[in-house]
């Protein structure tokens, strides 16, 4: 198995001349599973190289044909002698074409490391669609770099899996604030499109102002000619990459104040990762680079030096944001590579493959309120029946309950028990050495902590779920927005049981899915429609999950629903639970409830959306009593009315039920057909197994999860 990187013409693959596209290869090609197997191609002529297998192109230059050609012609050369299975292309796209008109049958990566429409190769929309359809992936160096590519485009590329982004990484190196020194560092070319004039014009003035503070410039540039001149003003030129480094550990903070929207910047990437309290401008991927930063609103001297001298005078602002900086840091090399080598493992091992599981059976923790402290009063939640499916499915699974653990480590030390949770999740990890961790409403795991995990365990994939109700005009939405978004940055995949494309907020670095709520074999054992029913609704709130009774003074707006619903349904007859001061039911007392019930109403809290349901719609459906769901819920998308009851309104739903608590023919046939379908395409194995499968980008048959149409 063979893989070649091409590098740009005259790209320096050296230590000392090494510019952002050689560091990048090389930082990932030296940690990288494929190491062995990897050849760098290029053309430097500087006799010190970095210290991996690197073939040299020498070419002479031709009368007719450009140095990039003759360059390309003789990689190709080579590459016929000693075909390879990959070939990896590096920020000239229009080198795809050439090699492409020779070699047909090979697979090719591209990476974009700058603005792909100032590039030639991709500049024209013709030029982007031809580098889609030829490549196996196509990756950019930001989001930003992404949407300038999808500049124009069909809306079909928007969501195409061709199109990776993956940021450049940087070394996260020890860090302590009493290594830090008085220094203000700025690194880049020293013009206009940098912000050096305005780096320059705001640092004079605090270094005036601030008499034991002292700035580090490292760059040139001869053709801009800006000088500013201060005793403390130490302009170092160029230097190489290794001092920077060196110079960026001992920096309090650090500027990156271009005006041209740069790609992704890995001045600011290093200078978080050795824990600088960095400013950037809001241009481009600069932002992206960075976890914990001060993001410039207005560009201009007056306003950076505003920023910095805040920084100089308020010391704790100063060391706190150092210290977020680093500790949430992820960019690192060995999550990076590893998103690189997965890329390369599905290219080079399952092109064209159906796999129907994984290769081996995992392990997993599965971290999520297992709910051990109330007595087996919540026991029948998603999080066992996904654990079921996981078993079933012949994987190891650690429950790892974070709200029981967090409890019971409560102490004077620590006040929440949430440091003791994180250890113990780091300490888990290190003996059972999973190969994934699924999160399941796992507030408490800090973000930092899933970073360490990445880094510490390059292949460990994380995935999470998350049930609770996103619809932006209902309960708790930006507090359940924050629960997802916190933790994006740090997870493979995120599975929610509201349709992904009806949610603007969910980061586009992250896959989201669609998940029903499972019924699970075990679980729903009721066969309702088999039974003469004495209710005709049941319908049941969970206020005071945790206390298990209702909470005083707690209203919820489906009171006011259900109520409606009384009025217009006089001869029906409900038996409802957690509403009008009933007390919720539980456990083994739901089951015997719902076992007397025709029909159940699936009401969530909020305004419908599309898919959202709460998990009762499990246990309705799937212990066969005909399901009440509101149309606007598009669950029409999976069933029909022979299998579901959809209604519009109060009085349509009403209207209804009535017919149906009259015809038990009718019932039971809809309640019959609907368990069966539910309990056939929406159980546990197949929900658990679809978050494996997306987490681990396996593929499968097209067809065979219901509520996914990739």
């Amino acid at each position: 198995m063979k893989i070649s990187i091409l590098l740009p013409f005259k790209e320096n693959f050296s230590p000392n001349y090494a510019g952002a596209v050689s560091l990048f290869v090389k930082d990932t090609s030296k940690i990288s599973k494929f190491k062995k197997n990897i050849t760098i191609f290029g053309n430097t002529e500087y006799r010190k190289r970095f210290n991996l297998k690197y073939k040299n192109i020498p070419i002479k230059k031709k009368i007719f044909q450009g140095q990039n050609k003759t360059y390309v012609n003789e990689f190709i050369k080579y590459e016929i002698k000693n075909p390879s299975n990959l070939i990896e292309l590096h920020n000239r796209p229009f080198y795809l074409k050439l090699l492409k008109d020779r070699l047909h049958n090979k697979n090719y990566t591209f990476y974009f490391h700058n603005d792909p429409l100032t590039m030639t190769g991709s500049k024209s929309i013709k030029d982007r669609t031809y580098l889609i359809n030829n490549c196996q992936k196509v990756i950019f160096n930001s989001n930003w770099s992404k949407k300038r590519f999808l500049q124009g485009m069909h809306f079909d590329f928007v969501n195409s899996e061709k199109l990776i982004v993956i940021n450049q990484s940087a070394k996260k190196n020890k860090f302590k604030i009493k290594d830090k020194k008085n220094i203000i560092t700025f690194v880049g070319k020293l013009n206009r499109a940098k912000g050096y004039d305005i780096f320059g014009n705001a640092v004079i003035k605090i270094l005036k102002k601030n008499k034991k503070w002292k700035s580090i410039v490292i760059g040139d540039e001869p053709r801009d000619q800006l000088e500013f001149k201060h005793d403390r003003l130490i302009n170092l030129g160029f230097v190489n990459h290794e001092k920077v480094l060196k110079i960026y550990k001992k920096t309090s903070i650090a500027i990156v104040c271009s005006r041209w929207n740069e790609p992704f910047g890995r001045t600011s990437l290093e200078a978080s990762a050795n824990g600088c309290a960095v400013i950037v401008s809001n241009k481009g991927g600069l932002p992206e680079t960075i976890t914990n930063a001060i993001i410039l609103k207005k560009l201009n001297s007056a306003t950076l030096y505003k920023e910095i001298n805040n920084l100089i005078k308020n010391p704790k602002t100063r060391h706190d944001l150092q210290k977020r900086s680093h500790k949430n840091f992820y960019l690192t090399h060995n999550r990076i590579t590893s998103l690189l080598d997965k890329l390369r493992g599905e290219i080079l091992f399952t092109k064209n493959i159906y796999l129907k599981k994984p290769l081996k059976p995992l392990r997993i923790i599965h971290v999520t309120n297992f709910n051990e402290r109330h007595n087996g009063r919540l026991f029948f939640n998603t999080g066992r029946r996904l654990n079921n499916g996981f078993i079933r499915s012949g994987h190891t699974v650690l429950e790892f309950s974070d709200r029981d653990i967090q409890k019971h480590y409560k102490s004077y030390n620590d006040l929440t028990g949430g440091k003791s949770l994180n250890e113990k999740l780091h300490k888990t990890s290190h003996n059972f050495k999973p190969d994934m961790i699924v999160l399941g409403h796992a507030d408490l795991i800090e973000t930092d902590t899933l970073g360490n995990l990445k880094d510490e365990y390059p292949h460990l994939k994380i995935s999470q779920w998350f049930l609770d109700p996103l619809n932006e005009y209902g309960p708790d939405f930006n507090k359940n927005k924050k629960r997802i978004l916190d933790k994006s940055k740090f997870v493979d995949s995120n599975f929610i049981t509201t349709s992904p494309d009806a949610l603007n907020f969910l980061s586009k670095k992250t896959k989201n899915y669609f998940i029903p709520n499972p019924a699970d074999e075990s679980f729903e054992t009721l066969k309702n429609y088999k039974n003469e029913c004495s209710v005709d609704v049941f319908f049941a709130l969970s206020h005071g999950v945790h206390r298990g009774k209702l909470k005083s003074r707690n209203s919820d707006d489906r009171e006011l629903f259900i109520n409606k619903l009384l009025d217009n349904s006089k001869s029906v007859k409900f038996d409802l639970y957690g509403v009008n001061q009933i007390q919720p039911i539980w456990a083994d007392q739901f089951f015997k409830v719902i076992s007397n019930a025709k029909m159940g109403l699936n009401l969530s809290r909020g305004d419908p959306i599309k898919y959202y349901s709460s998990d009762r719609i499990a246990q309705i459906i799937g212990n066969g009593l005909v399901t009440l769901i509101d149309e606007k819920t598009c669950y029409n998308d999976f069933f029909d009315k022979s299998e579901m009851v959809f209604y519009k309104n109060i009085s349509d739903l009403a209207e209804k039920i009535m017919k149906i608590s009259k015809d038990e023919k009718l019932r039971k046939l809809i309640a019959k057909k609907g368990r069966d379908k539910y309990h056939k395409y929406f159980n546990s194995n197949l929900v658990s197994e679809f978050i494996v499968n997306k987490t681990l980008e396996i593929n499968h048959n097209k067809n065979k999860y219901l509520w996914h149409r990739p």
